[in-house]
């Protein structure tokens, strides 16, 4: 059980506030992480656009190395990475929403124990 003494509640209050600045950079971190897959999966939209465009060799990066390839195979593959893409930037998402969701919680927390006595 918390401590109710002024210094108790302090303390609690300083945990609570340490809470709450690891969340932000959690969420900075996972918004970013959200910001990249977001621009992996539109890079990927617009590989699959030019390859259903193309009318010569289509060619693959496959761990660093530039492969010749059919058009299906490599519109197949960039489909699958595309899935890929979309669970974890759903998966990214959900977490964003968790985060911020406690992050709300521990700033309303904040705010009612920083108000001054008598409020």
């Amino acid at each position: 059980m918390a401590d109710k003494t002024p210094a108790g509640a302090q303390q609690d209050l300083e945990k609570s506030l340490r809470d709450y600045q690891m969340l932000q950079e959690q969420i900075r971190a996972y918004t970013m992480q959200l910001d990249q897959l977001n621009i992996g999966k539109a890079d990927l939209e617009r590989a699959q656009k030019e390859i259903e465009a193309a009318t010569g060799k289509v060619y693959i990066n496959v761990g660093g190395v530039i492969v010749e390839t059919t058009k299906d195979k490599a519109i197949a593959d960039i489909k699958e990475r595309s899935e890929l893409t979309t669970t974890r930037v759903g998966s990214a998402t959900k977490q964003l929403n968790e985060l911020r969701g406690r992050e709300k919680q521990l700033k309303d927390k904040l705010s009612q124990g920083y108000k001054p006595a008598g409020t």
